[in-house]
């Protein structure tokens, strides 16, 4: 059994990679307030930390490499952090990832 599918049942959006029943992909909403979620801090910018850990919700395999993987792909300004204006980079990145509802 993968890992992805021996994670919590309570999960919304998992990474479709064994199972071969037809799924939902998760829409642009619930993947902005699945990052949102994880803004721990409240300062209105995702750190990598808070990706690992939104990424690790989500069922990635190596969240800290994904979280990595998306600050190199949304940070446009290089501070190290999502921001509000770049969080919709970060969620065309992850659509194309191809995480789905469980």
């Amino acid at each position: 059994m993968a890992r992805t599918t021996t994670r919590g049942v309570d999960k919304k959006c998992l990474r479709n990679t064994v199972n071969p029943v037809p799924v939902l992909p998760c829409t642009i909403e619930e993947l902005r307030g699945t990052f949102w979620r994880y803004d721990t801090n409240r300062d209105g910018k995702l750190s990598r930390k808070e990706l690992k850990e939104a990424f690790n919700y989500l069922g990635a395999f190596i969240p800290c490499w994904r979280a990595h993987r998306a600050l190199n792909h949304a940070d446009d300004n290089g501070d190290g952090y999502i921001t509000k204006e770049e969080v919709d980079d970060l969620v065309n990145y992850v659509v194309k990832l191809g995480y789905v509802k469980l």
